[in-house]
C-alpha cells in the first residue's frame, strides 16, 4: 500500500522507518514521502490501484500475471490503473484505464499459463483474504 495502515506493508512507512500518524501531509518526511511515492507511481513496473480496501495499493509488474488469473476475485474497478495528472492550475486529476485494457498482451499470456493456486501463491493471502472485502 502506499500509506494507508493494514496489513499490507506501507511505503510511506517504509521511507520513514516507522509510524507515520495522521496525514502523512503533516509528517516530517511529508515532502520526501511526496517525491518517494510519486516516484514510484511514475514507474512503468508498478501498477497504481486501489485493489486494498480502496486505497492506493502498488503492484509490481513480476505479479501481475497473477493479479490478471484471479481478476475475477475483485471488483473491476479495483484493478483499474489510476494515473495522476497535475493540471494548470496545481490541482491534481486521477484518471483509471479499466481491467483489462492496461495490461500488456505479454501479461495475458503469462497469467493464461498459470493455474489459479500457483497464482494464489503469488499474490498471497492477504491480498486473497481481501478480494472478498472490497
Amino acid at each position: 500500500m502506499e500509506s494507508a495502515r493494514g496489513p499490507l506493508p506501507s511505503l510511506a512507512r517504509a521511507i520513514v522507518g516507522g509510524d507515520v500518524h495522521g496525514s502523512w501531509w503533516a509528517h516530517p518526511e511529508g515532502k520526501r514521502i511526496f517525491q518517494v511515492t510519486r516516484a514510484v507511481r511514475a514507474s512503468p513496473e508498478v501498477l497504481v490501484c486501489r485493489l486494498f480496501g480502496g486505497k492506493i495499493t502498488l503492484v509490481h509488474e513480476r505479479v501481475w500475471p497473477a493479479l490478471v488469473q484471479l481478476a475475477g476475485r475483485f471488483r473491476p474497478e479495483r484493478i483499474a490503473r489510476l494515473t495522476e495528472q497535475h493540471t494548470s492550475t496545481g490541482r491534481h486529476r486521477i484518471s483509471a484505464i479499466p481491467f483489462p485494457d492496461w495490461v500488456p498482451a505479454g501479461v495475458l499470456g503469462q497469467a493464461a499459463e498459470l493455474t489459479s493456486d500457483a497464482a494464489s501463491a503469488m499474490l498471497g493471502s492477504v491480498v486473497l483474504d481481501a478480494s472478498t472485502t472490497t
